[in-house]
């Protein structure tokens, strides 16, 4: 839940249609800030320098907005789900670590990825000739397409196919398989729209198939801080456990996002590649520098704490329709 609170201390509301009030401790603000509530006694807030857009699709609201630490920042729903000067970390994390364990990866598809910055960073592979992007929300993608410029030649690309659908229905449609599937959908939040692509029965039934032999399947996982991780991270993993014969989770701190956030990697081949191997392919693979993965940061990145590793060595729940857990807020059906 999202808030925008105005240079005298009183809030135009929430973004997605909650009214509430917001106070300085001096009655006065010098700014306009977004305040988002990240558990019912924590929010986390930042300065404006504009709001660009507000708007709201058939599954989702919508908001664009220009801050001043992080650049231009998407949200939905109330939950930023991208800002300019740190999404690099979170594309990277999502993306490579998974087509690098892949020998030759030619075909991917992205379930989501509607802002383009997935495309982007599959495109910049050498093996790759096909990337299907799937997405429910075509304002969305317009939107993004729209504002976000470091992704326009992603959208040129004519290796990039852009579906609009419900990602499970179009993998249950197509009769092709792929190299690795991309789970880049949003968090899953009581009453949107993302949340039965995190079940056990989605995995099994629609992803696993769809693999090719030694194909990988990675998604982001929510939040994985020490108090976090518990949410939705630790059953992601589990469930995927329950599928895939290795499953690799891994984390990285975004600042945007206030917390550390996690992925969960899966496949039926061996994903035990080292900093050296995961280097050497990088170079020979991907144009252009990483401003944030390297081997090395990918090992870090999957050494969890010990407080995190004992939560997802211990944790029983499986993710089905009928049990699902969420982050904390509530999407636009809630």
């Amino acid at each position: 839940m999202g808030e925008i609170a105005l240079p005298n201390g009183i809030s135009n509301g929430n973004i997605n249609g909650v009214n509430g009030q917001s106070h300085s401790l001096n009655g006065y603000r010098k700014s306009c800030w977004y305040e988002e509530e990240i558990e019912e006694d924590l929010r986390w807030c930042f300065a404006l320098n504009s709001i660009l857009h507000t708007g709201a699709s058939q599954y989702q609201d919508i908001a664009l907005l220009d801050t001043k630490p992080f650049g231009k920042a998407l949200v939905i729903d109330g939950k930023l789900q991208s800002a300019e000067t740190d999404e690099f970390i979170y594309h990277e994390c999502l993306v490579h670590p998974a087509l690098l364990h892949n020998p030759s990866p030619k075909n991917v598809f992205i379930m989501g990825g509607g802002e383009g910055s997935t495309a982007r960073e599959l495109l910049r592979h050498k093996t790759i000739d096909k990337v299907v992007m799937c997405d429910i929300d075509e304002e969305v993608v317009n939107f993004c397409k729209s504002y976000f410029v470091v992704n326009k030649e992603a959208f040129r690309d004519t290796r990039l196919e852009v579906v609009i659908n419900d990602a499970r229905v179009e993998l249950e449609a197509r009769d092709e398989s792929y190299d690795v599937i991309i789970g880049d959908l949003a968090d899953p939040i009581d009453g949107g729209p993302c949340y039965k692509l995190y079940t056990k029965s989605f995995y099994e039934l629609i992803v696993k198939p769809r693999l090719k032999q030694g194909g990988i399947f990675v998604t982001q996982a929510g939040p994985a801080g020490i108090f976090s991780h518990t949410e939705v991270f630790s059953c992601i993993y589990n469930t995927l456990r329950q599928v895939f014969k290795y499953v690799v989770p891994y984390s990285a701190h975004i600042p945007s996002y206030a917390d550390i956030w996690g992925w969960v990697m899966a496949s039926d081949s061996p994903l035990d590649l080292s900093a050296e191997e995961l280097d050497l392919r990088m170079r020979h693979r991907i144009k252009g520098e990483n401003g944030y993965l390297d081997g090395k940061t990918f090992t870090s990145a999957s050494t969890l704490s010990k407080t995190v590793r004992n939560s997802l060595d211990n944790e029983t729940h499986v993710y089905t329709e009928e049990s699902a857990r969420f982050i904390y807020g509530h999407g636009k059906h809630a």
